[in-house]
């Protein structure tokens, strides 16, 4: 067997339309191994994206996209674009902080309203409550995503909206399926704050009092990665499971020749 050469991290492209994208590769394994470059991406939505985008991306010889956002994020920003060759895969996740007139409120509320539903910790107690609830509610959705790259789904992109909760949330999850350290995982996690990644806020009032900092602010836990909502799912899985290898075992049905198969599809040769 030819040696496989340790890879060189990739310049990260700059996406006019696409915001959030990275390659996971590189990331260290507890066992001193490494995940692949060129095998799997995050980001946010690709219904903005420019013609020089779906290039970039074409150029990537992906085999699947995973869009993990539901009908009412296809309603606001568009579906997916095309890209020639690839297959998308529509797995809804349940949306953070849940709820069409939740959302309507983001986007149209005043400041009165917007207080209501978010002032005193409430828009982060809901994020909390919401990466619990995907952790808990959507373990079919997380086994399938898993036993689709395990089969034959790689290169893969894993997307939600942002890029941040629901594709956060699956990377995590993958990640600790082939061995990845939670803090790993959380320092990924957190680039989903860098400016250049965050999602744009939609607001319908985009005067300066509609966007004020004090709405900014009381909207920066909706739209923000917090270091207790990734904890808050690693909670879940500790607190429903018993730790990350039930979880994966009896939680998301992976066997142990599936996790291998994981580890074979997405981490370098040891």
């Amino acid at each position: 067997m030819t040696q496989q050469l340790p890879q060189t991290p990739p310049t990260e492209p700059v996406l006019a339309g696409i915001r959030n994208f990275r390659d996971v590769g590189g990331l260290p394994t507890t066992d001193g191994r490494r995940l692949r470059y060129g095998i799997l991406y995050r980001s946010g939505h690709l219904a903005h994206a420019t013609a020089e985008d779906a290039a970039f991306l074409t150029g990537l010889g992906l085999h699947t996209v995973f869009d993990f956002r539901n009908a009412a994020d296809h309603k606001l920003d568009g579906l997916d674009i095309a890209l020639p060759g690839v297959r998308n895969v529509s797995i809804p996740l349940s949306d953070p902080a849940d709820g069409a007139a939740f959302w309507r409120m983001v986007r149209d509320g005043n400041m009165e309203e917007l207080r209501s539903i978010l002032a005193d910790g409430k828009g982060t107690r809901r994020m909390v409550d919401s990466y619990r609830a995907i952790i808990l509610d959507r373990t079919a959705e997380h086994s399938r995503v898993l036993h689709a790259l395990a089969e034959d789904s790689v290169p893969a992109l894993m997307h939600c909206a942002a890029g941040k909760d629901r594709a956060g949330l699956s990377i995590a999850v993958t990640l600790l399926a082939v061995g990845v350290g939670r803090e790993t995982i959380e320092a990924d996690y957190l680039k989903s704050n860098d400016a250049h990644r965050r999602y744009r806020v939609h607001r319908s009032d985009t005067s300066p009092a509609g966007t004020s900092p004090e709405v900014m602010e009381l909207l920066n836990p909706l739209f923000g990665a917090q270091p207790a909502y990734l904890a808050a799912a690693f909670e879940t899985i500790d607190e429903t499971w018993g730790g990350t290898d039930r979880y994966l075992a009896d939680g998301l049905k992976l066997t142990p020749a599936t996790r291998e198969r994981l580890r074979e599809r997405l981490l370098e040769e040891s």
